[in-house]
């Protein structure tokens, strides 16, 4: 029974991160715990105890009768993380070179084209799941489980790793140059090129545009 009560505490703290990861939840946004309850099917138990967790590592602030908001991080923190994320992102896709198959590269052209189609119907929520799984794929072939671990921590450490903004116009301008940087990336895979396509990543990682992370 302790181990299912676990369980069920540690999917809504790990729903929660990746609502902030991807820009769903935004700083100063309330966390409804009765909301959270209905549509993770759970008992509010676990949830609070979730909302617990991530106040006493400071990732959500509590606030007497608002209940519990998410807490803005530093630029600075936030800088630091998308650094080890390049090495280690662009890590991945050089041990998966010679993994990768041609099934793999139609996958990611599937995955930048759904890209630009969710860009063009400014659907911002297809275009974050969209990205992930370009990156997603190879990934999964770089055959080592310690990396990936690694990446998946702080994929999960509440830093939204998506661009965001009121500004729509800037806001897709801005992700289709991140598109185009998907097929340069399959372009180096098709090449074999290790050097450049680490490179690359590295680049796609960068943070050009501080204002909108």
């Amino acid at each position: 029974m302790k181990k299912v009560y676990q369980s069920l505490k540690d999917h809504v703290y790990d729903y929660i991160a990746t609502e902030i990861q991807n820009g769903t939840l935004l700083p100063n946004h309330k966390i409804n715990e009765v909301e959270l309850s209905k549509k993770l099917e759970v008992s509010r138990t676990p949830v609070r105890e979730a909302l617990i967790q991530l106040a006493s590592e400071n990732y959500l602030e509590y606030l007497p009768r608002r209940g519990f908001i998410v807490k803005e991080l530093d630029t600075k923190k936030k800088l630091d993380v998308f650094k080890v994320v390049s090495v280690l992102d662009a890590l991945a896709a050089t041990l998966s070179l010679e993994q990768i198959t041609e099934n793999d590269i139609k996958e990611m052209e599937e995955y930048t084209n759904k890209i630009d189609i969710a860009i063009s119907e400014k659907n911002y929520s297809d275009y974050q799941k969209y990205q992930k799984e370009f990156h997603n794929v190879y990934l999964k072939k770089c055959n080592n489980s310690t990396l990936t671990d690694i990446l998946a921590s702080l994929q999960n450490s509440f830093v939204r790793q998506v661009y965001s903004s009121d500004d729509e116009g800037k806001l897709f301008s801005v992700s289709k140059q991140m598109n185009e940087d998907h097929r340069e990336i399959i372009m180096h895979f098709k090449k074999q090129d290790g050097n450049q396509l680490e490179h690359l990543i590295k680049k796609h990682w960068e943070i050009k545009h501080k204002d909108m992370i």
